[in-house]
Parts: C-alpha cells; structure tokens; sequence
C-alpha cells in the first residue's frame, strides 16, 4: 500500500504542476493581440492540457484505491474528496476556456484569470492540512 500512497503523491503533484500552470498560461494568452502569439499559446495549452488529464486521472484513480485500502473514516477525508471533486470540475472548467481561446471565444480578462489561477493553490494548501492534521 506504500507503494500506491507513493504513486499517489507523484500523480497529485504532477497534476497540480499542470493545474498551476495552464491557467497562467490562459493569463498570457488573455493578454497577447497578434496571431501568431495566440496560435503558440493555444498549442502549449493544448498540449499541456492533454498531458495533464492522465495525470489527473492517475491521482484520483490511486486516491480511490488508497481510499478503499485504508477505509472511508475520519470528517477530513470527506472533505477532502470534496475538494478534489471540485478540481475535477476546475480542470474540466480548464479545458473549456482551452476550447474558447482556441476557437477565439474568450470573453474573460487577463485579471479574471489571474485570480482564477490561484483557486488550486488554495485548495492544496486546505488539502495538505487536511490530510496531515486530520482535524475531524
């Protein structure tokens, strides 16, 4: 089971990696006006985007292993899953707006997304808490 809370920690960070990231990279894009530089950033995001989803993927697929192994107690574990749910739907939200800078649809500013990237941030800060005070 070592081995799998191992695994789990890398996948978490490696998807978090791209949950930081693209965003950031949404800032940029919010920001550029020539074609060309739009065109470059929508193939990183693109990229990134399809790289990131099996990590995601690997992290969520580990967690519920990990939570079937070890057993569904403890207040902070369901809240937890409760957080992760929701960068589930932030990282599918992600590949919407991906979509829209891609077709030319972005309606939103560089300071929305500025914000917006920092929503995983606070999320694994509570994460981590969570998962080693185990407060309730």
């Amino acid at each position: 089971m070592l081995t799998v809370k191992a695994l789990h920690i890398i996948f978490v960070t490696s998807w978090f990696a791209g949950l930081f990231y693209l965003p950031r990279l949404f800032v940029n894009h919010a920001m550029v006006s020539d074609a060309a530089s739009r065109e470059r950033l929508a193939l990183m995001e693109h990229k990134l985007y399809r790289f990131m989803t099996p990590l995601g993927i690997l992290a969520v697929g580990l967690g519920l292993w990990l939570w079937l192994g070890y057993g569904f107690g403890g207040g902070w574990l369901h809240a937890k899953t409760t957080l992760v749910v929701g960068l589930i739907a932030y990282h599918l939200y992600c590949g919407r707006l991906m979509r829209d800078f891609a077709a030319g649809r972005n309606t939103k500013s560089h300071v929305w997304f500025r914000v917006f990237n920092e929503i995983p941030v606070v999320v694994l800060f509570i994460v981590v808490f969570l998962v080693v005070l185990k407060p309730f």
